[in-house]
């Protein structure tokens, strides 16, 4: 007999997403899923739309073309900024640089949001704050004010502050980029706990080693297009399209060798063919 059971919808659908700037063409027709409890990184060179589809998502960016679904929300057809609002409510998002309010405490930062744009309770809202923050290890910080933190420190707080919107969702643009080698491992560390609890989160990352330890699925992108997705196994182990596994050797540390050129007057062997003279 078939089989009853159903698949679950996906928390976040991408459905032949394009956008452009002017005559360049930034997507061009992406397919994405997200599932709920599930973490997604989405790899790629420089410049291939990763961070403009987390752009997408969150209706920062409008697509000219397809369709976006966060939950039951259409995000492609908000027209209002209080109905981008609305969903933001649900989805957090973490950016390269961390975005704290300068003239607020660490509490403060974390506070502001849920009593303002939610309706908490002083109290309750203080509450949370000071439990996110000691999930991040920051809550030693709560008087600190970000001028007086490392780089590190400032992105973890800002981890909490999102989680303090208590999201659905939560989007990581490449957040370890602008820290230093000694403070990305603390930042890993947390995403790492909150994927381990479940939480739905995608991340834009050039952590190749983090991505394939912590990632359910993985899409390679390249030009604005998908060129491969998969299992975190499938895309680092077996993958199947040669530029991905390109891209892996130079992002994994081995560029490998260029085949060698017929003739090659730059090659070391063949130089005794040519009179130097210095």
């Amino acid at each position: 007999m078939p089989s009853t059971e159903t698949v679950a919808e996906p928390l976040v659908s991408l459905r032949d997403l394009h956008l452009s700037f002017g005559n360049n063409s930034v997507l061009k027709g992406i397919d994405l899923d997200v599932h709920r409890g599930q973490a997604v990184s989405i790899i790629g060179p420089s410049g291939s739309g990763k961070s403009t589809i987390l752009r997408c998502i969150t209706g920062l960016l409008q697509p000219q073309r397809g369709s976006i679904r966060v939950g039951t929300t259409e995000v492609h057809t908000l027209a209002q900024e209080a109905q981008r609002i609305e969903l933001r409510k649900r989805v957090g998002f973490v950016f390269q640089q961390y975005n704290l309010f300068p003239h607020l405490s660490v509490l403060e930062n974390l506070v502001i949001a849920p009593r303002k744009v939610l309706g908490r309770n002083r109290i309750e809202a203080e509450k949370d704050a000071r439990a996110l923050l000691a999930k991040v290890r920051m809550e030693h910080k709560a008087d600190a004010y970000p001028g007086q933190l490392s780089g590190g420190q400032q992105q973890r707080v800002a981890i909490a502050r999102a989680l303090a919107m208590r999201p659905e969702l939560i989007l990581f643009d490449e957040v370890t980029s602008a820290l230093d080698p000694e403070t990305v491992g603390e930042v890993l560390t947390v995403i790492r706990e909150l994927t381990e609890e479940g939480m739905t989160c995608v991340l834009v990352t050039h952590e190749m080693r983090f991505a394939e330890e912590i990632s359910d699925i993985v899409y390679f992108t390249e030009h604005g297009v998908i060129v491969e997705h998969g299992s975190a196994t499938q895309i680092f182990q077996h993958p199947t399209s040669e530029r991905t596994q390109e891209f892996l050797r130079h992002a994994l540390g081995d560029p490998g060798r260029r085949p060698p050129i017929a003739n090659d007057p730059y090659l070391l062997s063949n130089l005794s063919r040519y009179s130097l003279s210095v």
